[in-house]
């Protein structure tokens, strides 16, 4: 039986799922304060999370990276797909960088001390994309 995934993607997806699957499970069961101050970044960058409950948005931001570090780490789930959920999840993160104020130098992409949280989630993207575009050109696709 040939898995969907290739040897060289093995490393990556495990140090990646590793990360983000401590991440969310870090997050499982956050107090008030931890889930208004999560939900507190993310509904200024997306006014629209305004609407959700700060434990509903720390609960559904655990469920999410725990479900993102899983199928990273399940080699059943085909690299297209993880790479996917990785491009999208870590997009998110970077547009908090972007967005929020005092993350960045002025007029700049430099990352402030505060931003460097934020900043580093550029290498999971480049990972992500890097993941799409191996396997949609794998076998000359």
């Amino acid at each position: 039986m040939r898995l969907p995934i290739e040897l060289r993607h093995v490393a990556p997806r495990l140090a990646l799922g590793a990360f983000i699957l401590n991440s969310g499970l870090s997050k499982r069961g956050a107090d008030e304060e931890t889930a208004a101050q999560l939900h507190g970044m993310a509904k200024t960058t997306y006014p629209f999370l305004e609407k959700v409950q700060p434990a509903a948005f720390a609960r559904l931001l655990s469920a999410g990276e725990i479900a993102l570090g899983a199928a990273l780490l399940l080699p059943v789930v085909p690299t297209l797909v993880g790479g996917a959920g990785l491009a999208a999840f870590s997009s998110g993160l970077l547009g908090m960088y972007l967005r929020t104020p005092g993350m960045r130098e002025e007029g700049s992409l430099r990352p402030t001390q505060q931003g460097i949280v934020l900043a580093k989630d550029v290498w999971m993207l480049g990972v992500g994309i890097g993941f799409i575009v191996d396997e949609l050109t794998r076998d000359g696709r």
